[in-house]
């Protein structure tokens, strides 16, 4: 049995999605004559009362997108030191809109209004203009961390006060919306754009949709065909997204709680220094500075456990719809005799 805990991304289509998928109607979508694709966008447009939604190939060409709709080259845009446009996207803030981060230094990927503030540079010809103020919630570097609601309204006061765009990195929002209680409706108000991930939690094979206002999408589709990201008969994967919408979202609960039951598993282990405050269904954990991590993998992967190595003793497990309650079982009993 193996058991693949690298990522939410590992998942593969249900029959269920398969049979969706296969029976699809699709046309050229760059012509705007896919109905599938035009069914996903506008209801997930619906979903966060947007005017405008557009789908993309990945999460990070969707979020690169963004940033190039907020920005001109030489300008800045605020985030965490965690954040995935920064850490994980290759650079593509710079290489793609010209643009550098001002990191903040939050907590578990998370920031306040009062740091933005303090963030914002000046307004002198020596500085960097800041023009952008982008979230990730759940943070992925952050361990699924989710933010507290009245904050992100706080900074979209402070955004207003200085005419900053406002961009959220949503990849597993599914997962906070779940935890927290809370609606698509709510992030749709106070974000000028959202980047939502359907291959993550949702399980889908491919697929992000970048969501907005109508002045700052107007060019969304030429710079996603600038990026290489147009495609034709993407229907096949739409049709996924609709069908992980109708199916997969409150079954993310069992992630979580698959996850929790983990951290308490390894917060019990005298090998495990700390394990991270786990909210949805990533696990962060870090080992003691005598255990060697490479060791620790191995003997994991001998056992056909997989996971991530994040570096300096930390390391990072995350739950799925693939990871089945036996698989689950299997995982804690290793883990017991560490």
């Amino acid at each position: 049995m193996i058991i693949d805990l690298r990522s939410d991304t590992v998942t593969k289509p249900t029959k269920g999605m398969l049979d969706a998928m296969m029976s699809a109607e699709v046309g050229d979508d760059v012509f705007k004559e896919d109905p599938t694709v035009n069914a996903l966008e506008e209801r997930l447009a619906k979903m966060f009362g947007k005017p405008s939604a557009l789908f993309f190939p990945s999460g990070s060409m969707a979020n690169q997108t963004a940033l190039k709709l907020h920005t001109n080259p030489s300008e800045q845009v605020i985030c965490d030191k965690y954040a995935h446009i920064y850490n994980y996207e290759a650079g593509g803030a710079s290489f793609n809109s010209g643009i550098s981060c001002h990191l903040i230094d939050g907590d578990r990927g998370m920031f306040t209004a009062a740091q933005v503030k303090e963030a914002i540079n000046p307004d002198a010809f020596y500085y960097s203009q800041t023009t952008l103020v982008e979230v990730e919630n759940t943070t992925n570097k952050g361990g699924g961390a989710c933010w507290d609601f009245e904050e992100l309204q706080k900074i979209r006061t402070v955004c207003d006060d200085h005419n900053l765009g406002y961009h959220l990195d949503g990849a597993r929002l599914w997962n906070a919306l779940v935890t927290k209680n809370e609606t698509t409706q709510q992030y749709g108000k106070i974000f000028d754009t959202i980047s939502v991930c359907l291959s993550k939690g949702l399980g889908c094979p491919v697929g992000s949709v970048l969501i907005g206002d109508k002045d700052i999408m107007q060019n969304a589709i030429r710079v996603r065909k600038i990026l290489g990201g147009n495609m034709r008969q993407v229907g096949y994967l739409a049709a996924a997204g609709l069908y992980a919408l109708d199916h997969n979202m409150n079954r993310l609960k069992d992630d979580h709680k698959k996850a929790k039951e983990i951290g308490t598993v390894l917060s019990g282990l005298s090998i495990i220094a700390k394990v991270e405050p786990i909210e949805t269904n990533i696990v962060i954990f870090e080992l003691e500075p005598h255990v060697d991590e490479t060791e620790f993998l191995q003997q994991l992967a001998s056992q056909g456990i997989h996971i991530i190595g994040m570096g300096s003793n930390k390391l990072r497990m995350v739950t799925h719809l693939d990871y089945t309650d036996a698989m689950h079982d299997k995982l804690l009993s290793i883990l017991n005799d560490f």
